[in-house]
C-alpha cells in the first residue's frame, strides 16, 4: 500500500498510526515534494471512482486564488482541475490510500482506514 502523505496534516498520523498498529506495511509518497503527473492522478481519481473536484481542497489559498470553487463540475473541465491539482499538490486530499488490491480511498474516516486495513493481503506478523 502507498500513502500520500503530508507529514503535517493529522489525518495522515491517524492513517499511518492505525496502519502501524494494524501491521500493515506501507510506502509513504511526499507528495507535496514529488507531485503526481496528469497521468498519476488522472488513474488515482479512477481508482478511487472520484471526480478531481470531489478530492481537492477548494478553501486552500492557491485555489481561493484561481478561482476554483467558481470552476464549471463537468466532463469537458475535468483536465483543468487535474493540471491545477498537479501544479499544487497541496490542492489534493489526503491521505489518499493506493490499495495493494488496485482500489484506492481516502483515509479521513476510521471507517475508510479500518476498511484499507480489511483489504490489505500482506500484515507483518
Amino acid at each position: 500500500m502507498e500513502i500520500w502523505n503530508n507529514p503535517a496534516c493529522s489525518k495522515c498520523a491517524g492513517a499511518r498510526e492505525t496502519l502501524d498498529e494494524a501491521r500493515v506495511p506501507y510506502r509513504l509518497r511526499a507528495y507535496l515534494e514529488q507531485p503526481p503527473s496528469v497521468a498519476e492522478l488522472t488513474e488515482v481519481l479512477r481508482r478511487l471512482g472520484a471526480r478531481p473536484w470531489e478530492q481537492c481542497r477548494t478553501q486552500e489559498p492557491a485555489a481561493v486564488e484561481l478561482g476554483m470553487v467558481d470552476w464549471p463540475r463537468d466532463e469537458a473541465s475535468e483536465l483543468r482541475w487535474i493540471e491545477a491539482m498537479v501544479a499544487h499538490p497541496e490542492l489534493i486530499q489526503r491521505p489518499i490510500l493506493l490499495l495493494d488490491d488496485g482500489g484506492a480511498l481516502v483515509g479521513r474516516t476510521p471507517e475508510a482506514l479500518r476498511a484499507a486495513v480489511d483489504r490489505s493481503p500482506a500484515k507483518q506478523d
